[in-house]
């Protein structure tokens, strides 16, 4: 039986993340933590819009609804 391990997602703490989720939606966010299974908590989060940006705030996105993600420069 093999270990699972953790995501190396270190490197991208307190970073502001871009994240696609299935059934077409967006949200933006700095990752303020992650486990094993890549559900991941972002803080000052924003659902992407195509014309609006909704303020969230800390949110919890479940792993198995994640498409990709993308390190985001900063925000504008």
């Amino acid at each position: 039986m093999s270990k699972v391990q953790a995501p190396e997602l270190k490197k991208y703490m307190d970073k502001l993340l871009f994240v696609n989720l299935q059934g077409n939606r967006k949200i933006s966010g700095y990752l303020r933590g992650f486990d094993i299974f890549l559900n991941l908590v972002l803080d000052e989060a924003r659902e992407e819009g195509s014309a609006d940006k909704v303020e969230c705030g800390t949110v919890v996105v479940r792993g198995n609804s994640i498409s990709s993600m993308e390190l985001m420069a900063s925000r504008a």
